[in-house]
């Protein structure tokens, strides 16, 4: 069994955990979340801790370790929620809310208009920053990545949309 999966999950106030038919739901001050197990994974809900209990099968165990993550993060979700912060570094790159569009100006002949998905909130205090808020770790980090991967940061001058804690290394110019 995986190291990770033995420790239990403790569930801080507030929070409340209920598994039934194979469904594990999280519900909290911010959302409510939802996942199901698969198969060869049981869980139990006492004392304020969650704990996962995989059958003997190699997969079941392996995937132990993974789905308590997954429950942690959900746990983390409801309670505090998760942010990330994109800064577009370019002349003339911004980005603006238009509804539940993202218009997203980044050096192209037209722009990139992004759906955001429900339960996740996206800012733009400046036309430069992007902060994407919401309750699911996979949902606002897969929403991160789609907006970064429309213009990555370039190696020679650092141009394109980044996360705020990524240090791009610019490459030399070539040398006549």
């Amino acid at each position: 069994m995986s190291r990770v999966a033995k420790n239990p999950i403790q569930i801080p106030a507030g929070v409340q955990v209920s598994s039934n038919e194979g469904v594990v739901s999280v519900k909290g001050a911010k959302s409510t979340l939802t996942l199901p197990l698969p198969k060869g994974i049981a869980i139990d809900v006492k004392d304020g801790a969650v704990t996962l209990t995989p059958e003997s099968l190699i997969v079941s165990k392996a995937k132990s370790g993974t789905v308590r993550a997954i429950i942690s993060n959900m746990v983390v979700g409801v309670t505090k929620g998760y942010e990330i912060k994109l800064q577009l570094v370019g002349v003339g790159y911004r980005a603006a809310m238009k509804g539940k569009v993202l218009d997203l100006q980044a050096g192209f002949s037209h722009p990139c208009n992004i759906e955001v998905p429900a339960g996740v909130s996206v800012e733009t205090p400046v036309p430069t920053e992007i902060i994407i808020k919401g309750a699911d770790k996979h949902v606002v980090g897969q929403l991160a990545a789609v907006i970064r991967a429309k213009r990555p940061p370039e190696p020679y001058k650092g141009k394109g949309v980044r996360y705020s804690t990524e240090k791009v290394v610019l490459k030399e110019a070539k040398k006549k």
